[in-house]
């Protein structure tokens, strides 16, 4: 058989067809040409090879003279380098060259020049004064180079040195000079760079010397007839006013804002604009309710007839405005103001008619673009007009604009709105009501980013939704918000279908706060089976743990046990004992989580059994994780009474220990039994005591032995010199009498001797190849500070089992099922559970020389 003919169309040898390949040949070409005039020739490189043996002092003066302009800009990157490994060669030699290729160099040298300079002064390689000698001049000399960009790193280099710089220098240097640079001869951005020094200057100087050689220049400057120079010296003059106090601002700088503010030039009006804003707590209730509200006035009344960009700053100031003028206005003056925000809050919106983009003319686009950024900042400076209308006021005057703000066709309005939503939920207080579907709206939204901005502070606002308002009782409050729990859940599966994962975290952390909120029964019906879900089918593991962490704090503040114990077997047999090794992973996670937020004694009930049966688990990462939990699984113990729980921990470390096959796991356990050793365990007072009271009819050999041990207790965590525990790296106690230093010698040969764990790490390699055996048995047991495992050489060899001790002896096999072997008890080497927790003190007290 012959393969079938190709279509015709793969055939096409036509004219145009050819045309068409040369074209993409020809393209395909001009794409190789830069690869291969990348490539340097033999003579190239040869030119760019430089002898290893030079220093580096050496290498930069040799590439500054006859380098090329890429190794040159290397040098001059690497300058701050050199300056501190050797700072007087390299300002004695390098420096020099420096001088002599920067007016020669290029805009890359330049700008990484003006970086290392200013990377110098920050790291203070060299003393303020041997900087101004050395590198001032530089500085000054490249501050009117043609680059507009390359003359804006020099001046922020210089603006720099000028902070630091004293004022003798700072006066020969730069300030006499500027005098000369300011005048109308000059270039136009040799104006533009006094007024920036000018600004950073007035500061470093007194007020007479301000007042007498620098407030003339600003003027000049100010009246300038380059409306760029006369904008950017009016931008200066806020800095200019913090240096001359409130003096000399009200009778120099005042009277040229004022001037500024009438200019021809929208930008220079604009200025003039937002530095008498930020100048308002410098002056008087006079200044502003004479001079400075007409300003605002006429400025708010003919920014609608100028450029959008003048609204923009306006709506942008508004907050400090109000703020700045607040007790000033009118009652016509105030409405009036008011009024003003509330038709910038809607502007543009009367324009939409939801055409298509495409066949919107481009400045049109642009106009509204500059619309949105309105709305967006009025919506930025919403809580301040409540401040500014009273918040008794709020349903009257600002409502219908929040409503507004809430509902704007436009995500960043939205977004700003929903950030400043827990502003406005304060500030209303038992007003709060008031805004309830407003926050179901922005819960809903089909943005992610509105809702991700919302629930940063999602608890406080649900707080505040809860407690204010009109009703004092919590379930009236919360009657009148019956959409709530849909849009939450709503929230919550919008989040989980979208692929920002950060925001769904974000919104089940948050969900912690409902049972302080809602019922227990609308949680275990409307959220903890979805946290449930998102433990076992997330694919996220921040998500998981998330969902994890707020499912156990639904759990801590449920009180129906029917629904308590519901969870519970759900949690122990879907994940703690589930198919899939992840879910048995997030049982840890789960069981760490209530670690920190249940009681101990919940945890030792229903988690402490099903946690530590994991060592059995067929799967290495899940004993790992284990082992990482058993230090706060311990801590969970209070002696006497998890003595049973104490014993099937201690059995799961020696099988860990003797039988694990992974190194990974052998090693982490090795540290964990280390970290046990040195846990002080839990003492439990009534335990004690009730313990106290039955040992009263024991024989009178028992009752000398318990009154000894009772005289060494205490309430709380024991003294780690008492020796009422099993010997480990902790250190020996001395006994306190002569009869009990006749009893450990007598049974020093039944017990373990007293050495460091982490010494015999070669014995435990070996033992993890074996099978356990009765003579190897450490304990991680004790009553005060105890000993994980406390080895010799010895304990490694084979034992008869009745020579163990029978404090040592295995714990019975846990409860529940265990997906490995369960371990064997030997029945000559196990004993009751009256007498064998005795037996383990008795032991560890006579072991102890």
């Amino acid at each position: 058989m012959h393969p079938p003919p190709p279509a015709a169309d793969a055939m096409d040898f036509s004219q145009n067809s050819l045309f068409g390949y040369m074209e993409d040949l020809q393209e395909l070409t001009i794409i190789e040409r830069p690869v291969r005039r990348s490539l340097k020739t033999p003579e190239e490189i040869e030119r760019l090879t430089v002898d290893e043996d030079l220093s580096d002092i050496e290498r930069a003066v040799y590439l500054l003279s006859a380098g090329q302009d890429i190794q040159g800009t290397s040098v001059i990157a690497n300058l701050p380098f050199l300056m501190r490994q050797n700072p007087a060669e390299t300002l004695r030699r390098v420096l020099p060259k420096v001088r002599e290729v920067l007016p020669v160099a290029g805009v890359e040298m330049q700008l990484t020049a003006a970086v290392s300079f200013l990377t110098i002064l920050q790291e203070e390689s060299v003393s303020v004064h041997t900087y101004a000698h050395s590198f001032l001049q530089v500085i000054l000399l490249h501050l009117e180079h043609r680059d507009a960009g390359v003359s804006n790193a020099w001046l922020e280099t210089l603006l720099s040195v000028i902070e630091v710089l004293p004022k003798e220098t700072l006066r020969h240097e730069i300030l006499n000079p500027l005098v000369s640079k300011a005048q109308l001869s000059q270039t136009v951005q040799s104006r533009l760079v006094s007024c920036k020094i000018l600004g950073k200057m007035t500061n470093k100087f007194d007020a007479h010397t301000i007042k007498r050689e620098i407030l003339p220049l600003v003027k000049s400057l100010c009246q300038d007839v380059e409306y760029e120079v006369r904008s950017c010296m009016c931008r200066q003059l806020e800095n200019i006013a913090q240096g001359i106090g409130t003096e000399l601002t009200k009778s120099v700088v005042l009277p040229e804002l004022i001037e500024l503010s009438r200019d021809e030039g929208s930008s220079v009006r604009l200025a003039a604009f937002e530095t008498l804003v930020n100048l308002l707590d410098v002056f008087d209730t006079d200044d502003r309710s004479q001079t400075i509200l007409p300003l605002v006035k006429s400025f708010c009344e003919k920014s609608f007839k100028a450029d959008e960009s003048i609204l923009i700053s306006l709506s942008f100031h508004l907050g400090k405005l109000c703020h700045g003028l607040y007790g000033i206005f009118t009652p016509d003056q105030h409405l009036r103001f008011l009024e003003f925000y509330k038709k910038l809050c809607t502007l543009g919106l009367q324009q939409e008619n939801g055409h298509n983009e495409n066949q919107i003319p481009p400045q049109i686009l642009e106009q509204e673009k500059k619309y949105i950024s309105v709305r967006k900042n009025c919506a930025y400076n919403f809580p301040a007009m409540i401040v500014f209308v009273d918040p008794k006021n709020f349903h009257m005057e600002l409502y219908s604009t929040f409503f507004c703000l809430c509902h704007d066709p436009e995500v960043p309005v939205r977004y700003t709105i929903a950030i400043c939503f827990y502003e406005v939920s304060k500030l209303l207080n038992s007003g709060v009501y008031l805004i309830h579907k407003e926050l179901i709206t922005l819960l809903q939204d089909e943005s992610l980013e509105v809702l991700d901005a919302l629930i940063d502070h999602l608890p406080e606002i649900l707080e505040l939704m809860s407690t204010g308002g009109e009703s004092s009782v919590q379930e009236n409050k919360l009657s009148s918000l019956p959409d709530l729990i849909p849009a939450l859940t709503a929230a919550e599966q919008r989040a989980a279908a979208s692929l920002k994962w950060r925001t769904h975290e974000k919104l089940l952390q948050k969900y912690a706060c409902l049972p302080h909120i809602i019922s227990s029964d609308q949680i275990y019906y409307r959220f903890l089976q979805r946290m449930f879900t998102i433990v076992m089918t997330n694919n996220v593991l921040p998500v998981q743990k998330a969902a994890s962490r707020t499912l156990c704090i639904f759990l801590r503040y449920n009180r129906k046990q029917e629904q308590r114990h519901e969870v519970i077997q759900k949690l122990i047999e879907q994940l703690g004992q589930g198919k899939s090794y992840w879910n048995r992973l997030r049982f840890l996670d789960t069981c760490e989580f209530i670690i920190e937020i249940f009681s101990k004694s919940f945890f030792c009930k229903y988690f402490f059994l099903p946690a530590i049966e994991l060592t059995h688990d067929p799967v290495a990462n899940v004993r790992m994780k284990l082992c990482y939990l058993l230090p706060k699984v311990k801590s969970t113990l209070k002696i006497p009474a998890d003595k049973h729980l104490l014993q099937q921990l201690e059995m799961c470390v020696r099988k860990l220990l003797c039988q694990e096959k992974d190194k990974d796991v052998l090693a982490i356990v090795k540290r964990t039994v280390l970290e046990l050793d040195r846990m002080e365990m839990s003492m439990d007072a009534e335990q004690l005591e009730k313990e106290k009271q039955q040992s009263d009819g024991r024989p009178m050999s028992e009752k000398n032995f318990e009154k000894k041990r009772r005289d060494t207790k205490t309430p709380t965590a024991l003294p780690k010199s008492l020796p009422i525990s099993v010997p480990g790296p902790s250190g020996t106690s001395t006994p306190s009498t002569s009869k009990e230093i006749k009893k450990s010698k007598l049974t020093r040969s039944q017990s373990f001797n007293n050495q460091a764990f982490h010494a015999k790490y070669g014995s435990l390699d070996k033992c993890a190849s074996k099978s356990p055996t009765v003579g190897y048995t450490p304990s991680v047991s004790g009553l005060g500070k105890t000993s994980v495992v406390s080895l010799t050489d010895d304990s490694f060899r084979t034992r008869n089992a009745s020579s163990a001790p029978t404090a040592f002896s295995p714990a019975p096999s846990l409860p529940g099922t265990s997906r490995g072997t369960s371990n064997s008890v030997d029945p000559k080497s196990s004993a009751s559970k009256d007498t064998q927790p005795r037996k383990a003190t008795l032991k560890s007290r006579k072991s102890n020389p």
